[in-house]
Order: C-alpha cells, then sequence, then structure tokens
C-alpha cells in the first residue's frame, strides 16, 4: 500500500498565529495543508479567501490543497491559479463539473470533485475519468471538529472499486472527523490522503505530536 498522505486543515488553527501554525504542521512532518474557503451561501460558515491563501503561501512549501465551499466556484478558480497545487470543487455547486475540472487543469493545478454524505457516487460516476482526486465528506461541511459519520467508509470502498476498474491512479482523499481512533479504518477503506483538523490543532499534543500520533496508527 502506497503512504497515507496527511493533509493538516487550517479550519480549527489559531487564526491569531496562522503562519506558526502553518510552519508547525511543515516541521511535524505533514504532507500538504488543506485549506477551507467557505462562503457562507453553500456551507453556512464564512472562512477566507485568496488574500489569506497568498499570504500563506510566503510561509510554508508545502502543496496546497484548496477546497471551494462555495456557489460557483468557477469565478474563484482563476484567482488561486499558481498558488495551490490542488483545487477541488463540490458536485453539488458545479453543474458543469467536467468544464469545471477542465478549467483548473488548463491553469496548471490538479483537479479535484467532492461529494456530500448525502450525494451518491453515481453523481460523479461519468466524471471519474477526469479527475485527480476525489474527495469524500464524512461530515456535513461547514464546521470543523464534527465526528465522523462511518457510514461513509463503506462510500469510500465502493468508490474505490469504481475507480479501480477504470484503472485510474485518482487519489481519495477523507475529509471530516479523522482521529487517531480511525485513521486506520480510512486507509484500508481506500483513502490515501486524510484531511486532519482538529485532531491536529486540538488539544492534547503539539501538532508534531499530534501528526505522529496519526502517522503511528497508519503503521
Amino acid at each position: 500500500m502506497n503512504r497515507v498522505r496527511l493533509a493538516p486543515s487550517i479550519l480549527t488553527a489559531d487564526f491569531g498565529h496562522l503562519a506558526d501554525e502553518v510552519r508547525a504542521a511543515e516541521a511535524g512532518g505533514a504532507d500538504l495543508l488543506h485549506l477551507d474557503v467557505m462562503d457562507g451561501r453553500f456551507v453556512p460558515n464564512i472562512t477566507f479567501g485568496h488574500g489569506l491563501v497568498e499570504a500563506l503561501r510566503k510561509v510554508t512549501s508545502l502543496p496546497f490543497d484548496l477546497h471551494l465551499m462555495v456557489v460557483e466556484p468557477e469565478r474563484q478558480i482563476p484567482m488561486f491559479a499558481g498558488l495551490v497545487q490542488t483545487m477541488n470543487v463540490h458536485i453539488e455547486a458545479s453543474p458543469h463539473i467536467n468544464r469545471t475540472l477542465s478549467e483548473i487543469r488548463r491553469l496548471g493545478a490538479r483537479c479535484g470533485v467532492c461529494i456530500n454524505p448525502g450525494t451518491p457516487i453515481a453523481a460523479i460516476e461519468e466524471s471519474l475519468s477526469d479527475v485527480d482526486q476525489v474527495t469524500v465528506m464524512t461530515i456535513n461541511p461547514g464546521w470543523g471538529g464534527q465526528a465522523m459519520i462511518p457510514a461513509q467508509l463503506e462510500k469510500v470502498r465502493r468508490l474505490r472499486a469504481a475507480l479501480d476498474a477504470l484503472v485510474s491512479n485518482a487519489e481519495i482523499m477523507i475529509d471530516g472527523g479523522v482521529k487517531t481512533s480511525n485513521a486506520a479504518q480510512c486507509a484500508a477503506a481506500g483513502a490515501s490522503i486524510l484531511v486532519c483538523g482538529s485532531s491536529v490543532y486540538g488539544p492534547g499534543g503539539s501538532v508534531a505530536e499530534n501528526l505522529a500520533g496519526l502517522r503511528a496508527t497508519l503503521g
């Protein structure tokens, strides 16, 4: 099995010391950084936008994984070109998903599609051959610190089987509620990238210690 990569989400980091929190993730062995852009419309919460991502790009060499939880993501995609390595958009927010994925790739980034807990795999079936990554939301998006919905791991297994049937190299990312208690299950289900928010930027240890704890459960 390929090494599972850990992607700390800054959603639960201390925004008063965000540059330090990002540097701590890099020093602690994070593989990439997950950036949740929310607009208060697609999801209830509002987080940050292009300006903060541009500022963070100056303080770390970690690859950036951008998660656009916004309506009309097509309008925002161009402003992140050159700043992030992967752009992920929700099928629920982008009805012309194949055109959106093509535009992301044209701008030089890896393209990914996200599906909410209530969205079936069938909604993205026709696009699986066009993606570099699929993000399975294992919580209802909008807020960090939620508990994982365990039933979503079965969706991950079915998605992995569908991608394997296509002989696809697309990766599966799990986003939501990843902890030391379930990280190994996520990997066994077929995920190769785990978004980890409160399990890294929460109480109980330093960022490095929390990342090491997650890594240890993955073997």
